[in-house]
């Protein structure tokens, strides 16, 4: 299930830098790469450092920046998708560890950029569901079969591209924008 090398990410070009900017309605922080583009062909998901530019420790490596993704997977979470999952994990060995496999992914691949001794993983992981958001991004970078409860949760998103871009591609337009509703 687990991936023995990083994702290979893609360089951030100064249009995607805008689109993020414009997803986000901030600069973004400790921007490294685009983990993942949506089908509409803008990041969805960037690479952060584990280190901020001041030093701060920034342990969510996979930043979902998509606002309609970031909504819907809102909507998730305020319907009670974490709490089911995370009663889940204490009743089905197989998925407990499958997620525990997961969050040593998630480790082994912010660990290959820089160490963050003593930090968790992200999202709850490895024992309860504390953000699909961030569950949701370390599935789109990494691609399916390696987190599963990041899986479930992208399953059960509508295809949130069909209405086209979320910002233009130069994110001159950020009227669809919002917070990405990460608590990382």
């Amino acid at each position: 299930m687990s991936h023995d090398h990083p994702p290979v990410a893609e360089p951030v070009s100064e249009a995607d830098r805008a689109a993020v900017e414009a997803q986000l309605g901030r600069v973004p922080r400790g921007l490294r790469a685009v983990a993942h583009r949506c089908p509409c062909g803008l990041p969805d998901v960037v690479e952060t450092a584990p280190r901020l530019e001041d030093g701060t420790p920034f342990p969510t490596l996979y930043y979902l920046t998509c606002p309609r993704a970031a909504s819907l997977i809102g909507t998730l979470e305020a319907d009670g998708m974490m709490k089911e999952q995370t009663a889940r994990l204490a009743e089905d060995p197989e998925l407990a560890e499958g997620y525990r496999k997961a969050h040593e992914d998630y480790i082994a691949r912010r660990d290959a950029i820089e160490v963050l001794e003593g930090f968790p993983s992200a999202g709850g992981m490895p024992d309860r569901v504390k953000c699909l958001h961030v569950l949701v991004g370390h599935s789109l970078a990494a691609g399916p079969g390696v987190n599963p409860l990041g899986d479930e949760a992208l399953a059960a998103l509508p295809e949130w591209w069909r209405k086209g871009p979320c910002v233009c591609a130069d994110g001159s337009d950020g009227s669809d924008s919002a917070d990405a509703g990460e608590s990382e």
